[in-house]
Formats: C-alpha cells, structure tokens, sequence
C-alpha cells in the first residue's frame, strides 16, 4: 500500500506551518506515508477546514495531480521489482526508515527542530497508525508481491474506501445510498478478483495477504482520524513512517531474511526500485498529493483513488507482461466503478 489512507470523505488537513518559500511541493511526506499517508495516512491530524474561496484548477494542480497519478500508481510495480532479488520485510522497512528519518530532516530543516516535537500520547498514536498503515498495509503487500503481480494487487488494494464506509457504518455513521451501493460494487469487484486464487492462476496466500493489507490500512486510516495524533500531518507522518519501517526491519530480521542475504548478489533495478519508491513514492508524490489538499477541489484529488490502480495495471502489462486474465479486468472494473460511486456520493455530504 502506498498511497495514503483513502477516506472517501477527509476534512482538509490543518497546514502544517511552513517556511516563506512554499512550492508547489508542501514540506514531504509520504504514500507510505501515511504512504503515510508512506503515504501519511492522507492527512494524519485533521481539523475542520475554514472557508475558503472556490479552488481554481491551475495548470500547476493538474502537474502535481498528475504526479500522484503516475507515482503513486506506479510504486506497486516498483515493490515488484524490488523483490525480485530483496527481501521483502527488510526492504520494505528500509525503505520507510529512511524515508521517514529524510522526513524528519526535511521538517527540522524547514520548520526548526521544535516542529517534530510531540507529547507521549501523540507518539503512541503515531507509533500505533505506523504500525497499522506500514507494517500491516503496507509491508503485506510487499510480501504478497512476491507471489502475485503487481496490477492484481493494486486492485485489491483500490477496495479500500469500501472498508473504510464498513468502519465508519459501524461506529454509527450512516452511508449514503450511493455509497451503500459503492461498497457492495467493491466487494462483489473483490470476489471476482480473488478467482484467479481459487482457480490455482497465481498464489491465493497472496490475494489473502493484501486483503488482510487492506482491512489493516483502513483501520490505520479510520483510527488516524479518532486518535491524539501530532497537529502537524508532516511530523506524524515522519513517526508513522519509522514506527513501522523498523517494526518491518524487525520482522524481517525474525523470519531470517538476512540468512544467506548477499547485497551484492541484488540486482541494479532492485534497487533503483527501491531508491525510486523512497524518493517518489514516499516523498515527492505525498508533497504533491498534501499540496493538492490545499490548493485543489477535495473532489478531484480524490481521483487518485480510482486512477492509481489503472496505472498500476497497465504498467504491470508494459513492462512486466503481466496477463489481463478476464477476473482481472472485470473484477477491476467493478471494484474502481464502486470506489468511484463511494468517493464522488460521500463527498457530497
């Protein structure tokens, strides 16, 4: 998982305080953040937006949604070529210890060390969503990539927002009709994707990996929202990040992944991948989606929610040859139709 935690209807984060020099990249954070939101977990600490004028769509915010587009969408087939040759728990808490510790530069940078300052309730919030959104969300698909291909996961993945309606539902708040409507859509998308597990086609230990990813991410996403966590979403992210990439270092390490583990036996593109997800995936992209957040209409940058795993899916065909087997592409077709119909119903409201 690497994109933020996707709620289908967010409050527009609180700005975390920035410097003079704001570009059309806020201060970093990830997919992975929480995507952390490695992506944070989308917005990590949210208040209730004041008003604002009507958001414009310059060109600027067609870039930057352009670049949660392709970024994002893409980091699913750089977890599967980073795989090919690294282990999978240790790479993918490499991967958000050092994007969280260069975020963590970032804000002291840009901000003054007292902007990662957080009392012990928020910490254990963060720790906590870290664990949930990293080493749960995240690091399962990791695993499970090494077993099923990366636009089949990213499909799985897109039920997200379904589970999330689910959790919401359970604590009391309604749904609307059409994301009623929307979530039934998901999971009748989920079963038809989770054939090509049962008829034997790939590894059903794998589809049942990112199905656990994505009840973990959701509940890191719905919980982020309803816990003490840090006013600044750049600083929890920071947290969340190397909370869960040293709980992944640390599950590696217990399943014996670094037995026998030659760094010099990994190959090139393993680790441009890896280098890649860091940077874009975990950095860049969720400056550009937190930039979005306040610049552009709520509604269109939830598109990403719908448009990553298209992207993920044809990039996997391109470059990987991954096969289009019919449960693939229909069962895609009704999970993104339905996370469509929750998103754009939800929003609303």
């Amino acid at each position: 998982m690497t994109s933020p935690a996707v709620d289908p209807a967010p409050e527009a984060p609180q700005a975390a305080p920035e410097p003079e020099t704001r570009t059309s990249a806020h201060a970093t954070a990830t997919t992975a953040t929480t995507v952390t939101a490695a992506t944070p977990s989308a917005a990590t600490a949210t208040t209730a937006a004041p008003a604002v004028p009507t958001r414009r769509i310059t060109g600027a915010v067609w870039a930057a949604l352009g670049i949660v587009y392709v970024v994002w969408g893409s980091t699913y087939l750089g977890i599967r070529i980073a795989v090919e040759t690294m282990p999978p728990f240790l790479s993918a808490g490499v991967r958000f210890v050092t994007a969280g510790l260069l975020l963590a530069g970032i804000i002291a940078w840009r901000q003054g060390p007292a902007a990662l300052k957080v009392d012990r309730r928020q910490l254990g919030s963060a720790v906590l969503v870290g664990l949930l959104l990293i080493l749960g969300g995240n690091a399962l698909v990791v695993l499970a990539e090494t077993s099923i291909p990366s636009g089949l996961a990213a499909l799985l993945i897109s039920v997200v927002p379904a589970w999330v309606v689910i959790l919401k539902a359970a604590t009391g708040q309604r749904p609307s009709a059409g994301g009623l409507a929307g979530v039934l859509l998901g999971l009748v998308g989920l079963a038809v994707l989770t054939l090509p597990g049962i008829s034997g086609e790939v590894k059903v230990g794998g589809v049942v990996l990112v199905v656990v990813a994505t009840l973990l991410w959701s509940l890191g996403s719905f919980s982020s929202a309803r816990l003490p966590m840090p006013a600044n979403p750049f600083t929890a992210s920071a947290y969340e990040m190397i909370a869960g990439g040293l709980a992944g270092v640390a599950l590696g390490l217990f399943r014996g992944e670094h037995h026998g583990l030659d760094l010099a036996e990994i190959s090139t593109r393993s680790w441009v991948a890896l280098g890649y997800l860091i940077v874009f995936g975990s950095l860049i992209a969720f400056t550009a989606y937190a930039w979005l957040l306040q610049a552009a209409p709520l509604s269109l940058v939830a598109t990403y929610a719908y448009v990553n795993p298209v992207v993920a899916v044809a990039l996997g065909a391109l470059v990987l040859n991954e096969a289009l087997s019919w449960p693939i592409v229909l069962g895609g077709a009704i999970v993104v139709g339905g996370v469509c119909l929750i998103v754009s119903t939800e929003r609303r409201r």
